[in-house]
């Protein structure tokens, strides 16, 4: 049977699962047949057959869990590296513009660490570690900020056009001239 990535399991469903290869390989030692193992532990042939080859190759630690897929690959060493790499601006590493998108962090991580990560994937590992989606502000090269301030705050309120209605509203959906 084939599952999700990770099988969507909690870490004591799968510490259940690894109690249950660890019961075959003792009768895989025993020199049990895989029919009779996967009879008795209610579990396919195949799935037998595969840790039984995964045992004779590594041994016991071919059976073991190998943890939750969805645990940390980098270091926390390999991520400060990143974020003093994310501060240098994309300019530094190739880039034609000043614009980290998440296609260019996950390929960033491979070319420095050479982990392959999701678009997703890498999106979580910065949120998790304080990084968020910023759009950057887009200005002309020209503008005086002191200026568009004194200009909001004084020219604005006189030039402001008083917002009336030319007659009574009317909450009624008919139009006047239909009454």
């Amino acid at each position: 049977m084939r599952y999700a990535q990770g099988s969507g399991l909690t870490d004591a469903e799968r510490a259940v699962r690894e109690r249950i290869r660890l019961q075959a390989v003792e009768r895989f030692e025993s020199a049990e047949k895989n029919r009779e193992i996967a009879a008795a532990l209610r579990v396919s042939e195949r799935s037998v057959e595969r840790w039984r080859r995964a045992w004779r190759e590594r041994g016991e630690a071919g059976i073991l869990s190998k943890g939750s897929p969805g645990r940390p690959r980098l270091r926390s060493v390999q991520i400060a590296r990143l974020e003093r790499e994310l501060e240098r601006a994309p300019l530094v590493h190739g880039w034609a513009d000043q614009r980290w998108t998440l296609a260019r962090v996950k390929t960033l991580i491979g070319r420095l660490f050479h982990v392959s990560y999701t678009v997703e994937g890498t999106w979580r590992l910065l949120k998790r570690h304080g990084w968020s989606w910023q759009q950057p502000t887009r200005r002309a090269i020209e503008r005086d900020d002191a200026a568009v301030e004194l200009w909001k705050k004084e020219v604005w309120p006189r030039v402001r056009p008083v917002r009336r209605r030319e007659t009574a509203g009317s909450s009624s959906r008919m139009r006047p001239a239909s009454r």
